[in-house]
């Protein structure tokens, strides 16, 4: 580690600590998945058809990204007819993050499916709570906490993150006075730990781009889970460098998501957007 960075580690909270290095738990076997949907043929007509009204899918991405990460995704669901929204993720604190989303929600009209990536899973986990509008919740690659779990905590029940080694702590200004804590991947290093299978230019893009998360969101401890009581499906990374593919599994597993794999790197939703696609219609035809 870069003496720099070793410095401003002594003085981060537990969530870097966490991240770094913890007593692994075994992880479980591997899911097999289901066959995935396949996708709409064509451009359908947003809106209503036999089904009722086709349902807004919000996605929320996680830390270290911004919502252009969907843009592939995007792309197909509005050729498949259906209202997409992809809101920013302000990553500055669990509940903080949940109340957004909970707003941008409110001027959503009818049923919703809500997708999260990475830290984004902890935050729709908490803002569908109690929305009978949400049909279905698609988690991928990403945090599916119960409630008291933190987003730190969940990285670090399974060996194989090699988050720590590539984030650099800094400062910034809180609303109410004082210093905050957030972090960033350095960008010589993104690529390989957050997108190895996204090309160099594009790689070089999202590093560029990425924004910080704050340590206090990824420490917070969260309420109660949606997913208790909706729908859920899993798509695991299996060559995720951020959060390992067991904890992945293992939260998937314990929410009773529908869980399908792929071969792919943190930076799934780039990657990998067919699949994405795929998985969040299985979820929207299933729900509907």
């Amino acid at each position: 580690m870069h003496p720099k960075r070793r410095t401003l580690a002594l003085a981060l909270p537990a969530t870097l600590a966490a991240l770094m290095g913890a007593t692994p738990a075994a992880p479980a076997a591997p899911a097999t998945p289901p066959t995935p949907a396949a996708p709409a043929s064509g451009p359908a007509a947003a809106g209503a058809d036999r089904h009722g009204p086709k349902p807004t899918i919000v996605l929320v991405h996680g830390a270290f990204a911004d919502a252009s990460s969907w843009s592939g995704t995007i792309r197909r669901l509005q050729r498949a007819g259906y209202p997409v929204l992809a809101p920013a993720n302000p990553l500055r604190g669990l509940a903080t993050d949940t109340a957004y989303l909970r707003s941008v929600l409110a001027a959503v009209e009818g049923p919703v499916v809500l997708v999260g990536h990475s830290y984004g899973g902890a935050v729709i986990s908490g803002a569908a709570l109690g929305d009978s509008r949400v049909r279905a919740l698609v988690y991928i690659a990403a945090f599916t906490p119960d409630k008291g779990e933190s987003a730190a905590e969940l990285a670090a029940k399974f060996p194989g993150s090699t988050l720590g080694d590539t984030v650099n702590p800094r400062s910034y200004p809180l609303p109410g006075g004082g210093t905050g804590i957030e972090l960033v991947i350095e960008q010589a290093r993104f690529q390989r730990q957050f997108a190895a299978d996204v090309c160099t230019a594009d790689a070089a893009v999202m590093a560029a781009t990425q924004r910080p998360v704050a340590t206090a969101a990824l420490e917070e401890k969260a309420g109660e889970a949606a997913w208790k009581t909706i729908p859920s499906w899993a798509l695991i990374a299996t060559a995720d460098k951020n959060i390992p593919p067991a904890a992945e599994r293992w939260m998937a597993r314990r929410a009773g998501s529908h869980i399908t794999e792929v071969d792919a790197s943190h930076a799934v939703a780039v990657s990998r957007p067919a699949v994405v696609t795929d998985v969040i219609l299985h979820a929207v035809r299933a729900t509907r």
